[in-house]
């Protein structure tokens, strides 16, 4: 008898919820959600079309905007859904606090790197674990693989990266008021929304307009369940603080070296999250939820899976860019998600900066995809 994909979705939909089950009964409630809000990010991500390396790649290749359009209206929302909330300090019995990192050397570097890598190693951080879960081709597979072992290096090399000069965290909200950090952020997102309409109308004579249909819901959605982060784990999504310590506790099982005594896991901040077991670890139980959540959208779209081995260049492409992806994620206060989306919904000025840089990489790993036999568009 055939087992159509969606009826193995819902099998797996199924198991998804004994693994919450289990997870309520061994550790917190909390923490079973945000595995439910991770299966959720990775389904919205899938059947959404969010990507954020496509729409920058979209944006320098095509002169196309609309991506940049989506994210904004996703970044409008969440803004005005985090910095209240953060403001209040507490929400019920949890305290909340946004992502607030200095802004300095290493963080303009690493977003560049990271930035490149986006287009090289073919997604940022969401988009590499989505495109895992779902099954979109091995060479995701290596950019993985290299991201984890980049975030690791960086966080081996901490020594050379975490003197250099850079200012401290600044808060829009505790500098300058809940109402004038929102206006502030809204204002630029306005900005970055009118740009975009010049650069695609300069650049293809026409605009495409963002209408509802899956890359808007998708924005929303995500916005919505990164709120929904916030009150759960009382801080914002994150992801990429999950991979320097899935590549340490790798090494440290392995006996390749000894991580625990890295001035990366001797900060305070690290400790914890190094001794504990990684299923205790809430971005790794979300960063799992993610991959699981991309493999139900999936096999409920029906979606054919993808196992073949990549060509030498892509395959190539995919170990560089996941190393720099990885570094520079480590470097750059986070990805995508927590550097930019978190951060800017915070109030933070480092989610205001990390972003430039950023899209200079991207523009700089757009022209390096010929090189290594990838499409621009």
């Amino acid at each position: 008898m055939r087992i159509s994909g969606r009826s193995c979705a819902l099998a797996l939909l199924a198991s998804g919820l004994v693994i919450v089950a289990g997870a309520l009964a061994r550790h917190d409630l909390r923490t079973g959600l945000l595995w439910l809000v991770g299966c959720a990010m990775g389904y919205v991500l899938l059947v959404g079309s969010v990507s954020f390396a496509g729409a920058f790649r979209a944006l320098f290749a095509q002169g196309r905007g609309v991506g940049l359009r989506a994210q904004a209206i996703m970044l409008g929302v969440a803004v005005c859904l985090f910095l209240p909330t953060i403001a209040l300090g507490t929400v019920g019995d949890q305290a909340v606090r946004g992502f607030v990192f200095p802004v300095g050397v290493a963080l303009v570097a690493g977003a560049f790197l990271f930035g490149v890598g986006m287009q090289l190693g073919g997604g940022c951080a969401s988009g590499t674990l989505f495109a895992v879960g779902g099954g979109q081709g091995l060479r995701m597979w290596a950019t993985l693989a290299a991201f984890v072992g980049g975030a690791t290096f960086a966080a081996y090399d901490v020594e050379r990266w975490s003197q250099w000069p850079a200012m401290p965290a600044v808060s829009l909200a505790d500098s300058f008021g809940v109402s004038a950090a929102l206006a502030f952020s809204l204002a630029a997102l306005a900005l970055l929304w009118a740009g975009s309409l010049l650069w695609e109308k300069s650049r293809r004579g026409e605009v495409e307009p963002l209408v509802w249909g899956p890359l808007l819901w998708g924005a929303l959605a995500l916005a919505g369940l990164n709120y929904a982060t916030l009150l759960l784990a009382g801080r914002p999504w994150a992801i990429t603080s999950a991979f320097p310590l899935w590549g340490s506790k790798l090494l440290e099982a392995t006996a390749l070296a000894d991580p625990a005594f890295w001035p990366f896991w001797e900060d305070p901040t690290r400790t914890e999250a190094f001794v504990r077991p990684l299923w205790m670890d809430r971005t790794t139980v979300m960063d799992a939820g993610l991959m699981a959540g991309a493999l139900i959208g999936a096999l409920w779209a029906g979606r054919r899976m993808d196992f073949s081995l990549p060509a030498l260049r892509p395959l190539l492409a995919s170990l560089l860019g996941g190393a720099l992806l990885g570094y520079g994620a480590v470097l750059g206060s986070g990805c995508n998600i927590s550097a930019y989306f978190s951060g800017f919904a915070s109030g933070s000025l480092h989610g205001w900066i990390w972003i430039v840089p950023a899209l200079v990489g991207n523009w700089a790993g757009v022209r390096l995809r010929p090189a290594f036999g990838l499409p621009i568009k």
